[in-house]
């Protein structure tokens, strides 16, 4: 119930007004509905032509009247025109209510979308460290989809109640015995009927979980579709998709047959009811074949609101979970928030490092609960406009603080500051706009080098790209391709080799024309042309721009002014690289020796 109330009310706080005017139409178009089939037999019955007794209603009553005044010969002209005026009339406004409806719809899921959407950008860096990728893809797509099928099914049943509230009315005007029958019915079949909601609700939690677990393993499966290849491991992922396929068909089967059930039951009802009312008309009731008519209309009008409304609530009782699904995120993702005005208009030219960066004592751990920490005990002072190295074993801590010196995680203890400025939520927000990042592992988009380039830079010219182009050392491999920039690259640039795919990653980041350039193991997969290209490329940055590298290949970083060494989360050595390497004792001596024999 609680999660029908927040839905409602997320609704409303979208809708407003619309949502009344919806409501408000909905109540028009059933009064004329109304009146155009309940009571054209009780109009036809005042000029003769059925012998239908319609007792002392007013209406009725105002209308013989004014039909006495009327010439014989045009009173059945003049009510099939007014019954024809009223269903025109009536379905003129639904048209125009369906458009009303499916703008509210569009324009509540629009709504939702974009505040998921926005809720996970907006939250810390952590918090994505926690889930995974593929959860997220499942709630933008899949979940979403759930919703704006349950925003449908809501507005439909919202529709139902307002013409069944209407059309009883209209009925107990009529006739109040027949009309009380259909509703204790009706009401017996809701009793009846709440086995099946409830095992709807929980097919729908079922379906949810199921669909993350779907989302999750194919993103996994085809990310790493190259090592399932090269290990022959496709046996046993086809044994996985199976399994879970099953599951997924014996989930849809499982809510089909409630449904069916419920359609059985109200099917079954309505042929019983029918026969019930039949009989009572004739053998109890004495009914007249007049009244026997409005009788059935009452049924036929009244029985499908009640079944409709039942199997609309199933429905939406199996799509709850994926709102609640929904929600859930969403807060999670605002109890994670970032402060910093995201939304702020910001130029990559704003701020510029002229002394450099600075951590005072800093500590940090990702969970408060755990006595482990990543990083113990950090000083350090990256000067601006050189370039400095971060090395160490693998669990050393280098990526968390390279994340710390780049904003997106902060101290647990201490400070980071840039320019001798803490950093805090203004000079973060300005520090990001100054940085160029490139992940160790490249990502490119599937379209032209053109337009992977111009999506960090939209306004950078010919000219722009192609000395971003000849900074990365990647000018002369585009130049060979038959379309040069206008060359598409393929998913994740697979088109280019591992070189080409890291230069190309670097001159996108470079347009950007950063401050400070990060680049987390930019030669870890590349072979040493492309190594030395790449520090061919640094050694032209390196007056230009704050360099910050992690490396493991310490050949990458001959020509660091700064190298640092973490172990277990402390920096254990520093200074120049000719001066580390003469420490042999040191672990930055070890790691020379090491990586020295295994190239000889």
């Amino acid at each position: 119930m609680g999660n029908v109330l927040l839905f409602v009310n997320k609704l409303h706080a979208f809708a407003g007004i619309k949502l009344y005017l919806n409501l408000f139409c909905m109540i028009i178009i059933s009064l004329l509905d109304g009146i155009g089939i309940f009571l054209l037999v009780p109009m036809l019955s005042l000029i003769g032509i059925f012998d239908v007794h319609i007792g002392n209603v007013s209406f009725i009553s105002i209308f013989d009247a004014v039909l006495r005044t009327i010439p014989t010969a045009y009173q059945l002209a003049v009510i099939l025109g007014i019954f024809i005026l009223v269903i025109s009339a009536q379905a003129l406004l639904q048209k125009n209510q369906s458009v009303l409806d499916a703008k509210i719809q569009q324009g509540f899921m629009r709504s939702l979308r974009l505040d998921i959407y926005q809720a996970l950008l907006r939250a810390n860096w952590i918090f994505h460290l926690k889930r995974r990728k593929s959860d997220f893809q499942h709630i933008l797509t899949s979940e979403l989809g759930r919703v704006n099928h349950g925003t449908t099914l809501f507005l439909r049943l919202i529709t139902s109640m307002t013409f069944m509230v209407i059309q009883i009315g209209i009925a107990l005007w009529l006739s109040v015995k027949m009309t009380l029958l259909v509703l204790l019915c009706g009401i017996l079949l809701a009793f009846i009927s709440r086995k099946f909601i409830k095992y709807s609700r929980e097919y729908g939690n079922q379906t949810t979980e199921l669909a993350k677990n779907y989302y999750a393993g194919i993103n996994d499966q085809l990310n790493g579709i190259k090592d399932i290849k090269s290990n022959m491991l496709e046996q046993s992922h086809i044994s996985w998709f199976r399994k879970l396929n099953h599951d997924i068909e014996l989930n849809v089967v499982e809510q089909i047959k409630v449904q069916s059930n419920s359609q059985l039951l109200y099917k079954t009802s309505s042929a019983i009811l029918i026969g019930l009312f039949i009989y009572l008309s004739l053998e109890v009731f004495h009914t007249q074949a007049g009244q026997l008519m409005i009788i059935i209309i009452l049924f036929s009008r009244l029985w499908p609101r009640f079944t409709g409304i039942q199997s609309n609530l199933e429905q939406i009782a199996s799509t709850l979970p994926a709102f609640k699904n929904l929600v859930d995120i969403q807060k999670e993702c605002e109890s994670a928030v970032e402060s910093i005005a995201l939304d702020r208009t910001r130029s990559a030219n704003a701020f510029r490092v002229k002394e450099g960066i600075e951590c005072r004592d800093v500590y940090f751990r990702y969970e408060r609960s755990q006595e482990f920490y990543a990083l113990k005990n950090i000083n350090l002072f990256i000067p601006a406009n050189r370039m400095t190295a971060i090395i160490g074993k693998s669990g050393a801590g280098k990526s968390t603080l390279i994340d710390m010196l780049m904003g997106l995680l902060r101290p647990e203890r201490g400070e980071v500051a840039v320019d001798g400025l803490p950093l805090t939520d203004e000079t973060v927000l300005l520090l990001r706009g100054s940085i160029g990042y490139v992940p160790q592992d490249p990502f490119l988009f599937h379209t032209t080098i053109r337009e992977n380039l111009l999506m960090m830079n939209p306004g950078a010219s010919e000219e722009h790209l192609w000395d971003a182009l000849k900074l990365a050392a990647a000018d002369e491999f585009i130049e060979r391709l038959p379309l040069g920039l206008d060359s598409e690259i393929g998913d994740r640039g697979v088109r280019l080799s591992g070189g080409e795919r890291q230069r190309l990653i670097l001159a996108r980041a470079i347009l950007r024309n950063p401050s400070i350039l990060v680049l987390d193991e930019p030669t870890s997969a590349l072979d040493a042309e492309n190594e030395r290209r790449i520090q061919v490329a640094l050694n032209r940055l390196k007056e230009e721009m704050t360099i910050i590298v992690i490396a493991h290949r310490l050949s990458t970083i001959r020509n660091a002014d700064q190298v640092l060494v973490l172990e277990d989360g402390r920096i254990i050595q520093e200074g120049g690289y000719q001066q580390l390497s003469k420490e042999m004792n040191g672990v930055f001596g070890q790691l020379l020796r090491y990586q020295t024999e295994m190239n000889n």
